[in-house]
């Protein structure tokens, strides 16, 4: 989504947001692109699901594997 985008879902000011795009993209979470006067963010999935289960196993929770479909 568009910088714009975003920001539309939330009740902060644009200044505000662009301080949480900057911590999203130095933690590495988030990369942007810029065409003209749009910035587009993208979720980084792998980077999101490392800290996920890191964040898990300090509370002991097991990941477990994701089911597999047998063939017939």
């Amino acid at each position: 989504m568009s910088a714009g985008e975003l920001a539309s879902h939330f009740d902060v000011t644009k200044a505000t947001m662009s301080a949480h795009f900057a911590v999203l993209r130095e933690a590495d979470l988030v990369e942007s692109t810029k065409s003209g006067t749009t910035v587009t963010y993208y979720l980084k999935l792998s980077v999101l699901e490392d800290a996920l289960l890191e964040f898990a196993q300090l509370f002991g929770i097991q990941a477990s594997s994701a089911p597999t479909q047998e063939s017939e």
